[in-house]
């Protein structure tokens, strides 16, 4: 239990320290999707474009707050990037059903645990 606001609560409040920069964000993109077989980007809060995977960008993740980006690369599953479609914390820019199928590539996509927690370093880093 931790003291928040006067009152002992469960709950955690959001972290607040220092967010990605849009290079680490960038970097880290495409440490995690570079090599996916459908081509597509992500444009992050401050519209930088990060082009990944193979062949011309189908669509376009666009990401509008370091928040938002921290959030999914915590936990990268189809599910996560759902919610964040559906509460508007994420849009998509072009051809939706590729990114359907690229999240069933994402959700059988094995990132060690090494690499991991060396990108979970870099994103708590800012």
């Amino acid at each position: 239990m931790i003291l928040q606001e006067g009152r002992w609560s469960t709950r955690r409040p959001p972290y607040s320290g220092a967010m990605p920069s849009p290079a680490a964000a960038a970097t880290i993109l495409r440490e995690i999707f570079g090599q996916l077989p459908v081509g597509f980007a992500f444009r992050l809060w401050d519209d930088t474009t990060v082009p990944l995977g193979t062949g011309a960008p189908r669509f376009t993740v666009v990401v509008h707050t370091p928040q938002t980006f921290r959030r999914l690369i915590r936990d990268p599953t189809p599910l996560n990037f759902a919610e964040a479609f559906v509460e508007s914390a994420i849009d998509i820019d072009g051809d939706v059903l590729a990114a359907m199928e690229v999240a069933d590539v994402v959700e059988d996509l094995k990132v060690p645990l090494t690499v991991r927690l060396r990108l979970l370093g870099r994103l708590w880093r800012g």
